[in-house]
Formats: C-alpha cells, sequence, structure tokens
C-alpha cells in the first residue's frame, strides 16, 4: 500500500500528492520571509496542511458557488446545528445542546470574547506550558497577565487557580504544541479546581480530531460546570481556515446570550461567511472517512519522524505525539544553542522549523508533518543533518 492510499470504507484519497501552493498568499509558503527573513524556504510552520479539503467539501462549495448568491446568512438553522450534533454523537459520544451553541470569525475571535466577558485587564489568565502563541498573543493584546503551568503538574496548577485575580483557565485540549491528549482523570481534576476556585474554563478542542493509538478526545462539555466554554472549529481537520469560520458552546444561558448579543452589537458580526458554513455541514455529514485516512496518513509521517530521530539521536528518545500532526521536539538533551540551530536550518538546509521560544520553550522545535510523506521525508532529514552538524 503507498504512503497515501490508506485504505477505508468507499473511496480512497490520495495525501502523497504535492500540490504547489507559491502564489496563493499563503502565510506558510508565500509569507515565511516575514518570520524566517529569508524567501524561499521549503516551510513546516503554522498549522495548516498541504493537502487539498475533502472532495465531498470541494463538491459542496463548488454547488454553492454556481449558486451566485451570496448575501447575508444566518447559522442558526438546523442545517448547521444537526451536524454539529451528528459530528459529535458519532466522533465522540457526545450529546451537544444546540440552544447553547454560539458562532464567530475564528476559534481565537471566541477566546477574545470570552476573554472580556469573564475577566478585567490585569487579571490572571492560566494556560499550560509550553503555550501556543496565538493564546500568548490574545491574553497579552487583552491586558491580562498569562499564568503559565507546566502541563501535567496540577499542584502548580491548583496554586495559580486559587490565586484571587486568576478569572479564567484556557485550556488547549489536545494541547497544542505538545499533542498531549488530556486524560478523563485530568479532565475531572482541572473541572474540580476549577469549580472550587470559580474560575471559567475556556476549552479550545480545534485539533480535537486528530487523536491517534486509540486515545480518545473528551469533550469539555461532559466536565464543565458554572462559568465554561467548548471553542472549536472544523477548519484545521478539513484544512479550511481561510474560510474563517468558528463555533462554540456557552455551558450558562446567560453568559450564551451575552455572548451573541456583544457578536451581534459590539462586534458587528451577526452574519457568518456562508462558505464556511457550507464546508462546515458538508465536513461533519460527509468528511469522516476522508478524516480516518488522513489520520492514518499522518500517523505515518510521525512515525517515520520517530525512527529517522531514533536512528540519529537515540538520547532524545522522542516518540510521537498523542494528536494532531504537529511534531514538538525537545532537543535540550543534545545541549544545541537556538540561535546556532536557526541558522543552519535557514541558511544551509533552507528550511523553516517553528523554534520553541515562540511557544515560550528554549531548546524545542515544532515540526508541522501535515503534508505529502515526500516533504514531511525532507524536513526530517534537514532537522538530522543540521542537528549532526552542531552535536
Amino acid at each position: 500500500m503507498s504512503g497515501g492510499d490508506a485504505s477505508g470504507d468507499g473511496m480512497s484519497y490520495d495525501f502523497d500528492a504535492v500540490v504547489d501552493r507559491h502564489g496563493t498568499w499563503s502565510i506558510q509558503w508565500d509569507g515565511v520571509a516575514d518570520r524566517f527573513g529569508v524567501d524561499g524556504l521549503l516551510p513546516f510552520t503554522i498549522s495548516d496542511m498541504d493537502f487539498t479539503s475533502p472532495p465531498e467539501v470541494l463538491d459542496a462549495l463548488q454547488r454553492r458557488v454556481a449558486h451566485g448568491v451570496f448575501g447575508y446568512t444566518d447559522w442558526q438553522h438546523e442545517d448547521f446545528l444537526s451536524a454539529i450534533r451528528h459530528w459529535f454523537a458519532t466522533r465522540y459520544g457526545t450529546e451537544i445542546d444546540t440552544d447553547l451553541v454560539v458562532y464567530g470569525p475564528s476559534v481565537l475571535n471566541q477566546l477574545s470574547q470570552l476573554l472580556r466577558m469573564w475577566s478585567a485587564p490585569g487579571d490572571g489568565v492560566v494556560v499550560h506550558t509550553p503555550t501556543y502563541d496565538g493564546f500568548i498573543k490574545a491574553i497579552g493584546g487583552l491586558g491580562r497577565e498569562l499564568r503559565g503551568v507546566p502541563a501535567g503538574d496540577m499542584a502548580e496548577l491548583e496554586r495559580q487557580l486559587a490565586r484571587p485575580d486568576s478569572k479564567v483557565l484556557v485550556l488547549c485540549s489536545p494541547h497544542n504544541p505538545t499533542g498531549r491528549v488530556w486524560t478523563h482523570a485530568e479532565l475531572t481534576s482541572m473541572a474540580e479546581l476549577a469549580a472550587r476556585h470559580e474560575v471559567a474554563v475556556v476549552s479550545d478542542e480545534i485539533h480535537a480530531d486528530f487523536t491517534h493509538g486509540g486515545r480518545p478526545h473528551l469533550p469539555w462539555t461532559r466536565y464543565g460546570s458554572g462559568r465554561w466554554a467548548l471553542i472549536t472549529s472544523a477548519t484545521k481537520s478539513f484544512n479550511f481556515p481561510a474560510l474563517s469560520g468558528s463555533y462554540g458552546v456557552v455551558g450558562d444561558r446567560d453568559d450564551h446570550a451575552e455572548f451573541l448579543r456583544r457578536m451581534r452589537t459590539g462586534e458587528g458580526l451577526a452574519s457568518p461567511a456562508v462558505l464556511s458554513l457550507t464546508a462546515h455541514i458538508a465536513a461533519y455529514r460527509q468528511g469522516g472517512a476522508w478524516l480516518d485516512q488522513l489520520n492514518a496518513y499522518v500517523a505515518g509521517n510521525l512515525g517515520m519522524l520517530a525512527d529517522r530521530l531514533a536512528a540519529a539521536f537515540p538520547q532524545l528518545g522522542w516518540q510521537p505525539p498523542q494528536a494532531g500532526y504537529l511534531a514538538w521536539i525537545d532537543l535540550r538533551p543534545l545541549g544545541i544553542d537556538d540561535t546556532a540551530l536557526q541558522r543552519e536550518l535557514i541558511e544551509r538546509e533552507k528550511v523553516a522549523i517553528m523554534p520553541g521560544t515562540t511557544y515560550g520553550s528554549p531548546g524545542c522545535v515544532r515540526l508541522n508533518v501535515g503534508c505529502p510523506r515526500s516533504k514531511a521525508e525532507r524536513g526530517a532529514d534537514a532537522l538530522i543533518r543540521a542537528l549532526g552538524r552542531l552535536v
């Protein structure tokens, strides 16, 4: 079986195909110089993938475009809401109360709105470290104080949540950048601590569809009490983030109403992007087989990377993440200087790989393998060559 022809029910999808993304205004490909200072690098950077969206989604978009009229649109209708209910029921065995659903242009936009609702400038917002850089920017940009807790350190989590001015716990589930899938025991403990200290919880679950090795994703809707929200989108899983759309579940009905009021008035966002709605519905109704095969393919990319790192640097003991297509690699056992490594990657290898400093963790890198196997192999080999010259 070739790398791209993972078997599944019905159609088989080819993930080995290389799509040229140059000249498409891609941040990852065309905007690489903005972050790395050099054009023409092979990028393994921000978290979008190099695969085309599922043909089922593309067909639905083409039919909607053919209609030709793109007037103001409503998201509060059964086509969209029932697709969300269907996805959570079939993927996670979880019932969603769609009376509590909200909509926003992006997950980070929803997060910012919830932080404004549930905290004030100067208040503390607790996150697990290393931390997704979007959280760092949103929390700091709103004048809140980011309070980092090492992932898995429950004692430190309680200390930070117990501070009187800690108002919100922002949970990334599964965790970005490490790919950690939180267990039932961990989520239960987090929920108990948040309730004890009257801290609101916002659970960003945009990576939920990418768990590996049979590890189940457990939605926060099973754990939330008091003030909480689950925010997510199909854009990550089915690779259409440029269509700009997300949704969430806000647990308290008064908070739900307040969120909608703010979006319709202060934000002026009553009408969603119709193509985003179209893509979400098609993905959740028809995209399951594509996603299953994609997950198997990405797991193969991660396995390839693990094998090559083990052969070159067994002292790293690197294992693939429990979720996602972002390989978080702790290089500290090698004693590598971050600046020297980036210089080798950029100047000698001509690749762009995200440094751990972006997420508050020097000595690490984040390598995006949401791409054809041929590209993933080039990235793995470039990293290993660069490390070999520095060790």
